[in-house]
């Protein structure tokens, strides 16, 4: 499966992929401070267990920064 994630085509030998399986691929399952939107719509945490991926599906992976 190929997926748009922050502007960068990546493949994937998967077929289905939710979100918390593309970040556990991706090494940010335990980055703290990561937040998730789909075709500009940010997902709950709460259901990156369960949304499936597309390869239509413009992905967008933030992660929060301290900074002053």
């Amino acid at each position: 499966m190929e997926l748009l994630i922050n502007n960068q085509k990546k493949q994937f030998a998967q077929e289905t992929l939710t979100i918390q399986a593309l970040l556990d691929i991706e090494s940010l399952q335990k980055q703290k401070g990561i937040a998730v939107a789909i075709n500009n719509t940010v997902i709950p945490k709460t259901n990156w267990d369960s949304f499936l991926l597309n390869p239509s599906h413009q992905i967008l992976i933030i992660s929060a920064t301290q900074g002053g």
